[in-house]
């Protein structure tokens, strides 16, 4: 398997995985909307498209100041090719890329035991506070980064293509 950076040559291949793994076009709506500033990745088998992973520039609304953080969303993999590690080797290659560029923390809504593995938590648990009440504190997560620094503490704010296309809080 290799995972890259998203071309645009892929686009059509990202649209149908991330159709197939939600089974709906909001989300496919949501990854079109967010593509052009954002880290895209995909995860490649035998030369097929199988996987993808974006992150995305939110902010943590801080007390002294907002900071510029990062949100996990989507990350589609293939139904077929799930279960293979395919999900996994994304976020740590996204992960990975976003601590060298300096992002402090990266913010999600998900399955708690499929996310803790790749180190998220639960952000309530670090006082981080939800941006929506449509969100289970489970399932609101963060990972600090190299770059996190104590007094980051605060909000999460979703970029607006997060309400725009209805896709805060898990259904």
């Amino acid at each position: 398997m290799t995972v890259r950076r998203e071309e645009p040559r892929d686009q059509l291949a990202v649209e149908s995985v991330v159709r197939r793994a939600f089974g709906e076009e909001r989300v496919v709506g949501l990854v079109a909307a967010l593509r052009p500033a954002t880290l895209s990745l995909v995860a490649e088998e035998a030369g097929e498209v199988v996987g993808h992973i974006m992150f995305s520039r939110c902010l943590l609304d801080a007390p002294p100041r907002l900071v510029e953080v990062q949100t996990l969303s989507p990350l589609s993999v293939v139904p077929e090719w799930q279960r293979r590690g395919i999900g996994s080797a994304l976020i740590a290659a996204g992960l990975r890329e976003l601590d060298e560029r300096g992002v402090p923390l990266v913010f999600l809504e998900g399955d708690p035991a499929y996310y803790s593995r790749a180190g998220f938590t639960t952000a309530r648990d670090h006082d981080f506070r939800k941006p929506s009440l449509r969100i289970p504190d489970p399932g609101f997560q963060v990972v600090r980064l190299s770059a996190y620094e104590p007094w980051m503490t605060g909000t999460f704010v979703y970029a607006d293509t997060f309400w725009e296309n209805d896709c805060v809080g898990l259904r």
